[in-house]
C-alpha cells in the first residue's frame, strides 16, 4: 500500500505532533538517508581521517607516556591529536550546518510538493539559494550560545534547582533556533525577522515547544544508544578476547582499524542525530503556524466556496 501524504500544516497538541514526527520518519527516513549520503559523502571520508588521526595520536602518546623523557614519539603523536582534534571541530561546524539545512529544506519541500516523494535537487537548491543567511544565522547562533553558556555556569552555582532550570532554558532555545530556522527558510525572512517569528511563536506556545522537543531529545538519545549497542557489544567481545589471548591492543595495527572504524561510525550517526532533531522543529514550526494563522484552514474553506 502506497504511503499517503501527511499534512503538516495542521493543529496538532504534543502527542500528535510526536506521532507525526515517527510517522514522517517511517514514510521519509530512507530518502532522506540518501540525499544524506549525497551530501555528506566526502565528509564521511574527511571523519574517517579525523577518527584515524585521534586514534593514532591517543595510541601514540598512550605508548610514549611510559617514558618519563618527551621524545619525538610524544610529540608526533601529540601533534596528531592536535591536527585530530582541529580537523574534528571544523569538519563538525560545516556538517552541523550542511545537515542542519538539509533536513528544514527537505521538509519544506516535502511540505510544498504534497507527495511522498522529495527531490533532491529542489532540496539542494533551497539551501544554496540562502546559503549567505544560513551563514549568517550560524554565526549569530554561535554568539547565542556562548551567551547561553555564560547563563549556564550561573545557573550552575544553585544545587539541583539550577541544573533544572539549565535543562529548560536549554530546550526553549533549541525550540527557538529550530523553529526560527525553519522560518527563515519557509518564509524567506531576513534573520532578525526570522528570529523574531521564531520567538513569537515559541513563547505563544513555550509548554508545547518545549516538551516535545525534550521528549523527542530523549527518544533519539534512546535510539542513538540501542545502535550504537551492537558495534559496542561486539568491539567490547573483540578487545576481551584479545586481552585474553595476550595481544597487545595498543601495538596491534588490526585493533587500530577497530577503532578507526568505531569512532567513523560514532561520528556519522552524531551528525545524522542532527538531521533527525531537526525535523521535530520543522514539523513544530508547521503546526504552531497553523496554529498562529490559520492558513491551511483559509485555504480549505476557500476551495468549498469555490468548488460550490
Amino acid at each position: 500500500m502506497q504511503p499517503k501524504h501527511i499534512q503538516l500544516r495542521e493543529r496538532r497538541d504534543i502527542g500528535e505532533i510526536i506521532s507525526v514526527y515517527f510517522e514522517f520518519l517511517k514514510t521519509n527516513l530512507i530518502g532522506f538517508l540518501n540525499i544524506f549520503i549525497r551530501y555528506n559523502g566526502i565528509f564521511l571520508l574527511g571523519f574517517l581521517g579525523v577518527s584515524y588521526l585521534l586514534v593514532t595520536g591517543f595510541v601514540g602518546t598512550f605508548q610514549a607516556s611510559g617514558n618519563s623523557a618527551i621524545n619525538e614519539k610524544m610529540i608526533t603523536s601529540q601533534m596528531y591529536m592536535g591536527f585530530g582534534v582541529i580537523s574534528f571541530f571544523i569538519l563538525f561546524i560545516i556538517t552541523a550546518v550542511l545537515n542542519y539545512s538539509l533536513a528544514a529544506s527537505y521538509i519544506i519541500n516535502y511540505e510544498k510538493s504534497e507527495t511522498i516523494t522529495v527531490d533532491k535537487t529542489q532540496v539542494w537548491k533551497l539551501v544554496s539559494d540562502n546559503l549567505g543567511k544560513i551563514l549568517l544565522f550560524i554565526l549569530v547562533l554561535i554568539l547565542l550560545y556562548v551567551a547561553l553558556s555564560i547563563v549556564g555556569v550561573i545557573l550552575a552555582l544553585i544545587p539541583i534547582i539550577g541544573t533544572l532550570a539549565y535543562y529548560l532554558l536549554m530546550m526553549a532555545f533549541t525550540s527557538w533556533v529550530g523553529v526560527s530556522f525553519m522560518a527563515m527558510l519557509y518564509k524567506n525572512l531576513d534573520i532578525t525577522n526570522a528570529f523574531g517569528e521564531g520567538w513569537r511563536l515559541v513563547t505563544t506556545y513555550f509548554w508545547k515547544s518545549v516538551l516535545v522537543n525534550l521528549v523527542i531529545s530523549l527518544l533519539l538519545v534512546l535510539i542513538m544508544a540501542v545502535v550504537l549497542m551492537v558495534p559496542g557489544i561486539l568491539i567490547g567481545i573483540y578487545t576481551f578476547h584479545s586481552i585474553d589471548s595476550g595481544v597487545d591492543l595498543a601495538t596491534s595495527p588490526f585493533a587500530k582499524i577497530i577503532w578507526i572504524i568505531a569512532l567513523t561510525i560514532l561520528l556519522f550517526l552524531y551528525t545524522f542525530n542532527q538531521s533527525l532533531s531537526q525535523f521535530i522543529n520543522g514539523i513544530l514550526y508547521f503546526s504552531l503556524h497553523e496554529e498562529t494563522y490559520n492558513e491551511k484552514t483559509r485555504e480549505r474553506i476557500e476551495q468549498i466556496g469555490t468548488s460550490e
